[in-house]
C-alpha cells in the first residue's frame, strides 16, 4: 500500500536504438516534457549495455521539465554505490530536483558475464541491498558511514557538501521474486512487479507494510473497438520477434520473464483488457492494459485494491498517447478518489 494512499505514475524514456542518429537529445527531451504535461511524477531511465548513460540521460531530463523526477536504473557492476551518492548529491545541489533509484539486481546475463560477474539470483539481491544501504546511509547524513559487508567495505565515509535529506531518493527494485522482496522489505524500497491479471493479484493475500508497483503498458481510446485496433496496429504478429523471445527465455534467470511468458498461453484465448502479445513478440517487456477509458480505468482501480499504487508505463509512441492515458488515470482517480 502506498504511504500516503497517492497513486504514483512513472513513464519510461525511449531507448537511442528506436530513433536516427543525432536524434535521440531532441527526443528524449520531447518524451519528457510529455510525460510532465500528463501529470507522470516521474521518467524511468534504463541501462544496460545497449543504453545511453542514464545519469547523462537523466541530465537532460530535468533541464528539459519543471519538476519531473528521473528514475535512474542503477546496475551494480558498473560503478561504486559511492559514485551513485555523488551523482544524486550533485543532481540536487544543482538542479534542487530528487531524482528516484531503480535498483537491477539482474540484467541480461551476457551483460554481466563480458563483465565476469556471474552472481547467482539470490546474491545478487543480497549484493544490491548492501549497495543501496551505503547509498542511503549517505545521503540521509550528516555523519560518516563506516560498513563492512560481504560485497563492499567503507570506512567513515561521507558525503560532502552536505546532501539536502528532503531530496533523498525513493528507493525502486524489482520485487517478482522472494529474494526480491525480501530486499524491498530490507530497504523500505517500492517492490515493482510485472503483474498478473488483476482476478489473481485480488485473490493472492497483501503483503502489508510493502510498498508495490507494477510495470504495464497502457493503450485506451473512447471505445473498446478503436483501442485494440490501434493495439494490434503497434503490436502486430511478428515471427522474428517470437523466436527472439523464445531465445531470451533461454538465457533468462529472472522470475519475472518466466511467470508472463507462462502467462501468456493461459491469457490468449480469454477476453480481457490485459495482453500480452507485445511481450511474446519481443516488443517489449510488460504486460499491456487494452480498452476503453472506462474498461481500463476500472482495471486500474482494482489493481489499487490490490494493493499496487505506483504504476512504470511503457516507452510512450507519441505524445497523443500519453493524452489518452491520462485521461485514462484521471477517470480512475475519480472512481476511487486517490490522488496523484
Amino acid at each position: 500500500m502506498g504511504k500516503d494512499h497517492q497513486i504514483q505514475v512513472f513513464s519510461t524514456a525511449p531507448q537511442p536504438c528506436t530513433v536516427k542518429p543525432g536524434a535521440y537529445l531532441r527526443h528524449v527531451a520531447d518524451v519528457a516534457r510529455w510525460s510532465e504535461n500528463a501529470g507522470c511524477r516521474g521518467i524511468l531511465v534504463y541501462t544496460d549495455h545497449s543504453q545511453l548513460d542514464p545519469w547523462l540521460v537523466s541530465q537532460v531530463i530535468i533541464e528539459n521539465t519543471r519538476s519531473l523526477s528521473p528514475l535512474v536504473a542503477v546496475q551494480p557492476v558498473y560503478m561504486h554505490p559511492y559514485t551513485v551518492a555523488k551523482l544524486v548529491a550533485t543532481l540536487g545541489c544543482l538542479y534542487n530536483r530528487r531524482v528516484y533509484l531503480n535498483m537491477v539486481a539482474g540484467g541480461f546475463k551476457n551483460d554481466l558475464a563480458s563483465l565476469d560477474d556471474n552472481t547467482p539470483h539470490d546474491k545478487r539481491y543480497a549484493r544490491v541491498t548492501e549497495y543501496t544501504r551505503i547509498i542511503q546511509e549517505l545521503l540521509m547524513g550528516p555523519g560518516a558511514v563506516s560498513m563492512s559487508g560481504e560485497f563492499y567495505t567503507v570506512t567513515n565515509l561521507r558525503m560532502t557538501p552536505p546532501f539536502d535529506p528532503g531530496l533523498c531518493p525513493g528507493v525502486f527494485i524489482s520485487g517478482s521474486s522472494e529474494a526480491g522482496t525480501a530486499a524491498a522489505r530490507e530497504l523500505g524500497a517500492t517492490a515493482i512487479q510485472y503483474p498478473k491479471p488483476v482476478d489473481e493479484c485480488l485473490a493472492q493475500p497483501r503483503q502489508e507494510g510493502l510498498d508495490a508497483g507494477i510495470r504495464v503498458g497502457v493503450i485506451a481510446r473512447s471505445t473498446n473497438a478503436a483501442a485494440w485496433r490501434v493495439a494490434h496496429e503497434r503490436f502486430p504478429e511478428d515471427r522474428k520477434g517470437q523466436i527472439a523471445h523464445r531465445l531470451a527465455m533461454k538465457v533468462s534467470d529472472s522470475s519475472w520473464h518466466h511467470e508472463l511468458s507462462e502467462m501468456a498461453s493461459q491469457t490468449r484465448e480469454k477476453p480481457s483488457p490485459y495482453w500480452l502479445v507485445p511481450f511474446e513478440n519481443y516488443k517489449t517487456f510488460c504486460p499491456y492494459l487494452v480498452g476503453s477509458y472506462e474498461q481500463v480505468a476500472q482495471e486500474i482501480v482494482r489493481y489499487v485494491d490490490a494493493g499496487f499504487y505506483t504504476f512504470i508505463l511503457d516507452i510512450p509512441a507519441d505524445e497523443e498517447e500519453l493524452h489518452h492515458v491520462g485521461t485514462t488515470f484521471e477517470l480512475a482517480l475519480n472512481k476511487r478518489n486517490i490522488a496523484l
